[in-house]
């Protein structure tokens, strides 16, 4: 089973010390201090007037409901386990051990947006990936990405009204429209970037969908060059455009269904893809897409051998935590990631000390069985 964030996040302070001399270790601990600052202050500990963690997971429980145990986030889930292979093609823009020419193992998980842990699948939900990389160096890298080209806001205050504005009428089961225009009348970005998300319509599950980190972050050379960067998993399976679904006839978990009838068939895969940014471009917006002509380099493929149940594999137990970075992977300036990372840490808190309930998402006993050697431990 993957230890949870506070092993994983000593194991990689412990390997980060290792590598570090004595010279460096003021440098190494002023780092740690900025970035606490950086925390305490986006979650609201410093300037307590602010919008803190605690009140966007508050805000996430008053929109979903309750559900003790599940993240209050891409609360239906699947978890997965498998390998990465580097091809060496990102060593020139990262030190990052996990771009070499080797294998690294991986487990993550599959998710619906949203709080609600017992939701029907619906095509148009927004689906996530999360994957844990454990480097041969003993870091981790952790990053979660999405189905979907850009974020529809750009920082956290606008994601806490967009929670707001899109919370289900009882009469209707829909959003108040006269809500959701007066927030996107006060965020015209989000307008514009729904535009986009709506220009691309969702594939027919989660092994013909591409994934994409939304946010930008910054590999680091051995150089010391600085690069900035977004990435996508590009799934090797041929996408087909999902059909409108019987809501009458519909399983409730046809999309986590199909998931597992195509690994039972054999490995699924993604190429990573890495976006090199050039000057320029935004990297303080998630809302933003980057030009179409920037460079996209193939930096190895990541292979999906098996999935798995929470319930035996527990993969909600672990914080996928965008700032678990390696040696070679930096933040980038933008608000998001800060704000994630804190919002994650009130989640896992809150779910680490509750009752845990079964997952809707139930595997069949052929794939039980064959997770006895891939399952994420």
């Amino acid at each position: 089973m993957p230890a949870q964030t506070t092993d994983s996040s000593a194991r990689y302070g412990l390997a980060a010390l290792r590598r570090a001399s004595w010279l460096n270790l003021g440098i190494v601990a002023a780092a740690v201090a900025g970035t606490a600052g950086a925390f305490a202050y986006a979650g609201g500990w410093i300037a307590p007037h602010r919008l803190s963690q605690g009140r966007i997971i508050d805000r996430f429980e008053q929109v979903n409901g309750q559900h003790p145990g599940f993240r209050r986030n891409h609360a239906k889930g699947l978890c997965f386990a498998g390998w990465f292979d580097g091809n060496g093609a990102g060593e020139r823009l990262s030190k990052a051990a996990v771009f070499r020419a080797e294998r690294t193992p991986v487990f993550g998980r599959f998710a619906l947006a949203g709080g609600q842990p017992y939701q029907a699948d619906m095509a148009a939900t927004v689906r996530s990936m999360a994957v844990n990389f454990a480097l041969t160096d003993g870091e981790i890298w952790r990053t979660g990405m999405n189905n979907i080209p850009v974020f529809p806001v750009r920082d956290a205050a606008g994601f806490y009204d967009q929670l707001a504005a899109s919370k289900p009428d009882p009469a209707t089961g829909k959003p108040d429209p006269a809500r959701m225009a007066e927030f996107l009348a006060a965020h015209p970005e989000t307008g514009r970037a729904l535009t986009l998300i709506k220009a691309q319509p969702p594939t027919t599950g989660f092994a013909d969908a591409s994934y994409n980190s939304l946010n930008a972050f910054r590999f680091v050379a051995a150089s010391g060059a600085s690069t900035p960067v977004r990435w996508s998993m590009v799934a090797d399976d041929p996408l087909q455009a999902a059909q409108p679904a019987n809501s009458g006839s519909a399983d409730p978990n046809r999309l986590f269904d199909a998931l597992e009838s195509r690994v039972e068939r054999g490995p699924v895969r993604w190429h990573l893809l890495v976006t090199v940014g050039q000057p320029g471009d935004p990297t303080n917006d998630a809302t933003v897409p980057w030009p179409a002509d920037r460079e996209r380099l193939d930096v190895g493929v990541l292979t999906v051998k098996s999935v798995q149940g929470e319930a035996q594999g527990d993969c909600r137990d672990v914080n996928f935590d965008p700032l678990i970075l390696p040696d070679g992977i930096a933040p980038s300036d933008d608000p998001l990631l800060s704000a994630r990372s804190a919002a994650y840490s009130e989640s896992f808190t809150r779910r680490s000390g509750e009752p845990k309930s079964p997952s809707a998402v139930q595997l069949s006993s052929s794939q039980l069985s064959s997770n006895a050697e891939g399952a994420p431990r």
